[in-house]
């Protein structure tokens, strides 16, 4: 019978799975409409060609990773990095602009200097006057639009270096990436054998986990207890509650709040491996850590046990 319900499981699992893919995201949308502005203005080619290649490219590896099913942080990250390029070639078309229309304002300023002659100067000098300040002006402007584009893109690489680093420290305490977010398994040999209490060998791995929530201070957990199927459901559930809260409680000695910590029991509702054998047992004993992003907010699928 638990056989059944195991493949059972299995296929739902992977039913949600394929459901859960997203079929859009907004950033490589908003992306796509800033690359093809930018390729349709007829100076692109002449004033941005360098922007306009670059935004294309990172548009390319966005929409390579969007259909390759890559995590929505990378593809997200790609299209910011898109539509950046593109803003910052827009800002160099408006600049081109604005020079020209400088130009065409010192072209008709020495028309004026003609006029003086037939009488109409002053009134020549001052449209002339009005068209070069206007042109001053969208210089101004086309500037700020560039010093701003400038300013997002080096938050997307200061961005982009704490996320480097944020995942090579998840990787230090070998968490893996999964449709749930980044996950910590701990094996119960960090518990006595139907007991809650840590066993001291446990201590490294919690002083690692502490410091990586020390040094990401918006970063939030969830604790995820499981068990095998021997003993009652009621039993079991319990059992892995309560070593959730043991795992909170280590976390709490070392300094981090308990506002940051959520603790689940599962009991044995989600093995991963067949309770059959004592080595699938042991597999299915163990305590799950799920991080949020360096924002403090969890993957969709964060509380659905059943993901992989």
């Amino acid at each position: 019978m638990k056989t059944i319900l195991i493949t059972s499981l299995a296929t739902l699992t992977l039913l949600v799975g394929c459901a859960s893919a997203p079929k859009r995201n907004d950033q490589l949308e908003q992306a796509r409409a800033q690359v093809q502005t930018l390729s349709q203005d007829p100076l692109a080619s002449q004033a941005a060609s360098r922007e306009l290649e670059a935004a294309r490219a990172e548009l390319e590896q966005a929409e390579g990773a969007f259909k390759e099913r890559k995590p929505v942080e990378d593809v997200t990250h790609l299209a910011y990095l898109a539509g950046r390029h593109a803003e910052i070639g827009q800002a160099r078309i408006a600049e081109t602009r604005a020079r020209e229309q400088v130009a065409q304002g010192e072209a008709e300023r020495n028309r004026v200097l003609l006029d003086v002659r037939t009488g109409q100067a002053e009134r020549a000098t001052q449209d002339a006057r009005a068209a070069q300040a206007e042109a001053q002006t969208q210089t101004q402007a086309a500037l700020a639009a560039r010093a701003e584009a400038e300013t997002s893109r080096q938050d997307a690489m200061n961005a982009q270096a704490n996320a480097d680093t944020i995942a090579q420290q998840l990787a230090a305490l070998k968490a893996e990436q999964t449709k749930r977010g980044m996950v910590m398994t701990l094996s119960d040999v960090l518990f006595d054998t139907g007991g809650a209490t840590l066993k001291p060998g446990a201590d490294l791995a919690f002083n690692r986990l502490a410091e990586f929530m020390r040094q990401n201070p918006k970063t939030r957990v969830i604790v995820e207890g499981h068990t095998d199927s021997r003993g009652s459901d009621a039993y079991n559930e319990e059992l892995s509650q309560r070593r959730a809260r043991a795992v909170q409680d280590a976390l709490a000695n070392r300094g981090i709040t308990s506002d940051r910590v959520e603790t689940r029991g599962r009991g044995e509702a989600y093995p991963v491996a067949s309770n059959d054998s004592a080595e699938g047992r042991q597999q299915n004993r163990r305590v799950e850590i799920i991080f949020s992003d360096e924002g403090g907010s969890f993957a969709q699928g964060a509380n659905d046990p059943s993901l992989r």
